[in-house]
């Protein structure tokens, strides 16, 4: 439920609605993008070990921490669980703390619900067979990884555990064998991959979702996958003229009144103020009922270019 700018999570953690995602970004540009983001008001910060920036995150909150910028306690941290580690959780979990330079994790999540070949801990490379497929670990089960994740909350290396990309089948298998259940499923959900019956399934049963893609990809989707955006649709170029919002703004205020933590990435500071400035209006519930026609079920992250094999097949 949402309460105060925040969901209540099963695990009786409270995660703000809207975080930042650091997927992609790079180099420097990451020192200036988390502080300007907690001084904006971001209090959470979406991360994982595939993205390859844990240490310069780490430093970045270091430096907010030092500077007395903000206290630890007030943000909320997530990192995810590669899938060459599904036989190596704790490892990958302290591995993760240790870049991020932190003593826990508020959230910690199975990236994707599939195991592959171990290639070492902190090493996020996918291996490939000489046919340049994944080469998938048929020795490790979800069920295994899972009872795994739920070590470190008992360790208190992490506060909250949850899935990433899991469809309905998988989040209810994971729900019939888990001690601690999944606090959130993470997965793509925006106006053309709406998702409504995976969204209410994780809700009805005490799973929270957070939208890792809310803007159907825009740029970076559009680079990596040739995806086109949501953005562009006429139709809610006219919702964003009409609430006097950009398209952004409005497609994250719709995924809000969805009851759906969003995480938008950008590289750009700009972007972050715009990003944030979603609290100051409602969309009415004709629109939001409007909307849902412009669901084209249409995934725009497609690892399958990277992996050799559409896993969502």
């Amino acid at each position: 439920m949402a309460a105060g700018g925040g969901i209540l999570l099963s695990s009786g953690h409270k995660m703000p609605i809207i975080g930042l995602g650091v997927w992609r970004m790079e180099g420097k540009s990451i020192r200036d993008l988390v502080l300007s983001s907690i001084k904006i008001g971001y209090r959470h910060f979406d991360c994982a070990a595939d993205y390859k920036n844990e240490a310069e995150v780490g430093d970045a909150l270091a430096e907010a921490f030092e500077t007395g910028l903000v206290k630890r306690e007030e943000l909320f941290i997530t990192s995810k669980l590669w899938n060459s580690d599904h036989g190596h959780v704790l490892g990958a979990c302290k591995d993760s703390l240790t870049k991020l330079r932190l003593d826990y994790l508020d959230l910690y999540l199975v990236h994707f619900p599939v195991a592959i070949k171990h290639t070492g801990v902190g090493n996020t490379s996918s291996a490939l067979d000489e046919n340049g497929v994944l080469e998938i670990d048929t020795t490790v089960s979800l069920e295994t990884t899972w009872h795994a994740m739920e070590e470190l909350v008992e360790l208190g290396l992490s506060r909250s555990i949850g899935i990433s990309n899991y469809d309905i089948f998988l989040t209810r298998d994971c729900l019939a064998y888990a001690k601690i259940r999944p606090a959130v499923n993470q997965i793509e959900t925006h106006p053309y991959f709406q998702r409504e019956s995976l969204v209410k399934f994780c809700q009805k049963h005490g799973v929270s979702v957070t939208a890792h893609t809310p803007l159907g990809g825009s740029t970076a989707n559009a680079e990596l996958f040739g995806s086109v955006s949501c953005l562009d649709d006429p139709v809610i170029q006219g919702f964003a003229e009409k609430y006097k919002k950009t398209p952004a703004q409005f497609v994250l205020r719709w995924g809000i009144q969805r009851n759906i933590v969003i995480i938008p990435k950008t590289a750009k500071l700009g972007r972050l103020q715009e990003n944030f400035d979603v609290f100051d209006f409602e969309i009415s519930a004709e629109d939001m009922e409007k909307m849902k026609a412009l669901d084209r079920k249409y995934r725009t992250n497609q690892p399958a270019i990277f992996w050799g094999i559409d896993l969502f097949a």
